[in-house]
């Protein structure tokens, strides 16, 4: 929105900032923060007012859990806030990957607060059903997939880039819109299914966000893709602003969900913010690298999904219990060692998906 204040300048003065995203992105990571640290107590007594006994706590969860009974949840409402206010503030808005990332987000949003409401008023660990949250997820998915392909350059419509190798590229044709269905819909489940301790999630997304908010940068560069023979994708640069007031508004929600947590994410956050990168992925052309800077959640997805087949077929448990954070918390690990060793990973994974672009 503020963009148009570049129009008042003569290319010499303070107004000549807003044509540059990287300005518009600092600007956007400060308000979101700001907005975080102002309005989070406030949300936190309003979610504690309102949902009395907080989020239910699953009787067959580690021991530990029961402590925090009584915490609210649907704190994702504050990073979304924050994320949509500094994004329509200082991102270009006549910019379609901006919007489709944004629809995605808060598509997922509204699905994770209905699974959340349902959880806090009927004082149930169970939701919404899961096939109507995976319904409702595909659909949001395809919608941004088409959009995707119609704003992708037509050499690079419906293809899909391989990492490393710079001149490989697989043509998906109709087959490309259900996998990105594939990638948003599997990146927002795992998210959320990573959020299960205090602080675990939403330092992973942050990192991930800013990894894929560069990554949006160079491609949408073309002296960088020149430089660094990756493709081009014009238009989006514009996803840094989004990008960076999700680590604005993550940082601003850390504040307040570090251990011992004031509130939970919930499926409000973890969900739309799970969505969020794999929009951003499908748009920049990096799904590949998204399951690199990503591992994270690719591995906590993948431990539910071994646990759950392999239990169905020999009616045992490779894990203790899954998602795999909880297999560690049964192994004795405390949480704050869980949290902070999955925040290590995720950091060396991000520089691992970063070095993919310099590799040729």
């Amino acid at each position: 929105m503020l963009y148009w204040l570049a129009n008042l300048s003569d290319g010499g003065d303070f107004f000549n900032l807003f044509r540059y995203i990287t300005f518009r992105a600092g600007a956007a990571f400060f308000t979101a923060l700001i907005f975080g640290f102002l309005f989070g107590r406030p949300l936190i007594d309003i979610l504690r007012r309102k949902q009395g006994k907080g989020q239910p706590i699953r009787t067959d969860g580690p021991e530990g859990h029961f402590a925090k009974a009584g915490t609210p949840t649907m704190g994702g409402i504050l990073i979304l806030s924050a994320i949509l206010l500094s994004t329509l503030l200082w991102a270009r808005l006549d910019n379609g990957y901006v919007w489709i990332v944004l629809a995605v987000t808060y598509g997922y949003a509204a699905i994770g607060f209905a699974d959340d409401y349902a959880k806090v008023s009927k004082q149930t660990t169970a939701g919404v059903s899961g096939r109507v949250r995976m319904a409702l997820g595909l659909i949001l998915a395809a919608g941004a997939g088409t959009a995707a392909a119609y704003l992708h350059p037509a050499e690079l419509s419906g293809q899909l880039a391989f990492p490393v190798f710079k001149d490989v590229l697989l043509n998906l044709g109709v087959f490309f819109v259900p996998f990105s269905m594939v990638v948003i819909v599997g990146a927002a489940n795992s998210v959320n299914l990573t959020d299960g301790l205090d602080g675990l999630a939403i330092m992973p997304v942050m990192i991930a966000a800013g990894t894929l908010g560069a990554i949006a940068y160079i491609v949408g560069r073309v002296d960088f893709t020149e430089y660094l023979d990756v493709h081009y994708v014009p238009g989006t640069g514009e996803i840094l602003v989004f990008t960076a007031a999700l680590i604005g508004g993550g940082l601003g929600f850390l504040w307040y969900n570090a251990p011992p947590a004031a509130v939970f994410m919930g499926d409000t956050g973890s969900l739309a913010l799970g969505g969020a990168i794999g929009a951003i992925a499908v748009c920049t052309k990096h799904e590949i690298v998204l399951a690199i800077v990503g591992g994270l959640f690719v591995v906590e997805a993948l431990s539910v999904i071994i646990q759950v087949f392999y239990f169905k077929r020999t009616g045992k448990r490779v894990f203790l219990m899954a998602p795999i954070h909880h297999h560690f918390e049964k192994k004795g690990w405390s949480e704050p060692q869980i949290v902070i060793r999955f925040w290590i990973i995720s950091l060396i994974l991000a520089l691992i998906g970063l070095a993919t672009l310099k590799l040729r």
